[in-house]
């Protein structure tokens, strides 16, 4: 009985342990109007960005040093990628190379809506 009791803690503490580590946070970036929204954004390393494009025309997210490109992004395509950090972020819009966009990495982290 001792053991099985010694067990079911040990379940109990992985669970938690997993648990925590499976939720990582995620922030969304809207396309809209050839703009990135928000433009610039503090994360904690481990973070999924998820860019949406809510615009009518087709957008498409690379890296500034090439680490990413998405595909051409139609209305409400999502594009997503997790950022590894620290580090700073720059990227655009490949086909419309006067849209910019930061993520700021960092231990911190934040709400995701930048501003830190």
């Amino acid at each position: 009985m001792r053991s099985l009791m010694s067990a079911a803690r040990v379940a109990a503490v992985l669970f938690c342990a997993l648990t925590g580590l499976a939720h990582a946070e995620t922030v969304e970036i809207r396309i809209d109007n050839f703009t990135f929204s928000p433009a610039e954004v503090h994360v904690a390393p481990g973070t999924t960005i998820v860019w949406i494009n809510a615009d009518d025309i087709p957008h498409a997210v690379a890296a500034n040093d090439k680490s990413f490109r998405s595909k051409v992004l139609d209305t409400e395509e999502k594009y997503s990628r997790t950022v590894a950090g620290p580090g700073t972020i720059d990227y655009f819009c490949s086909l419309h190379p006067h849209m910019t966009g930061r993520i700021i990495v960092d231990g911190n982290g934040s709400d995701g809506a930048g501003g830190h």
